[in-house]
């Protein structure tokens, strides 16, 4: 009888980062079979509970969920990997909780590493029963702030599309307005309706990435391709993956000058 391969999934909401470790792992475990990639902490609990895996690659800092808030509501056998973009502190607690992990940009020679002991402890009889003890160490090791979610910070929106109501990620968001009793929520697919009024939406948007540009738009500035300047010397936002441009009140437009 064929040996069952062994299943893993990635969750990373770097989608580059968890490609690229995914061509990796076909290099260093051909064996492994990759059920799915999760792009933050709420698709990856889904995708454990629907595949099963026996390995989860995890990224330590996810919208929705953190990787180890995830690891801690896993099924006890299931073999987690945290992958980390965090300085020697968080490498320390890591290494301090005997948990294993993985540095970005994740290097051949320590991924090799990983794959070795991830194979030694699947053909273990009995799952270690040390995980839970050592996951609350780490949490406790950990620096502030790594590990867990902005709080209160909003990472998911429940929004009406059509008569549709879907779960939209605030960073897919490219911009919120402001629209009679609603606010629209537009992203790179399209428009949907939340009945938060954009101001008390303000208060749970993260200040360093949703700017406020007109006193009835707020930005996802990660979506800001270029600024531009009509002939009134007014600014207008190019955004990446919409066409339409956006105004900014001559009250914001100070936070454009060096861009």
């Amino acid at each position: 009888m064929e040996a069952k391969r062994p299943v893993a999934v990635i969750a990373d909401d770097e989608p580059r980062l968890a490609e690229y470790l995914r061509s990796r792992l076909a290099l260093a475990w051909p064996e492994l079979a990759i059920a799915g990639i999760a792009a933050n902490g709420i698709e990856a609990q889904a995708l454990i509970r629907a595949e099963d895996p026996d390995v989860a690659f995890l990224d330590i800092r996810m919208p929705g969920l953190s990787g180890l808030e995830v690891a801690r509501a896993a099924p006890r056998e299931l073999a987690v990997v945290f992958v980390t973009a965090y300085d020697d502190h968080a490498v320390e607690a890591f290494e301090r909780a005997a948990l294993d992990y993985l540095l970005k940009p994740v290097t051949d020679e320590r991924l090799a590493e990983t794959v070795a002991r991830l194979k030694a402890r699947l053909d273990q009889p009995a799952p270690d029963a040390s995980v839970t003890d050592a996951l609350a160490t780490l949490a406790r090791l950990l620096p502030a702030g790594i590990g867990s979610a902005v709080p209160g910070r909003l990472a998911w929106i429940r929004a009406a599309v059509g008569a549709q109501v879907r779960l939209i990620a605030v960073d897919d968001v490219c911009y919120f307005e402001a629209n009679d009793k609603y606010t629209s929520v537009y992203t790179s697919e399209g428009e949907a309706l939340i009945r938060t009024p954009l101001k008390e939406l303000a208060d749970q948007l993260d200040p360093q990435r949703f700017w406020q540009i007109h006193r009835s738009t707020i930005v996802n500035v990660a979506q800001v391709a270029t600024t531009l300047r009509d002939v009134g010397g007014r600014t207008r936002l190019k955004l990446k993956s919409r066409s339409e441009t956006l105004a900014v009140s001559r009250a914001y437009a100070h936070l454009f000058r060096q861009m």
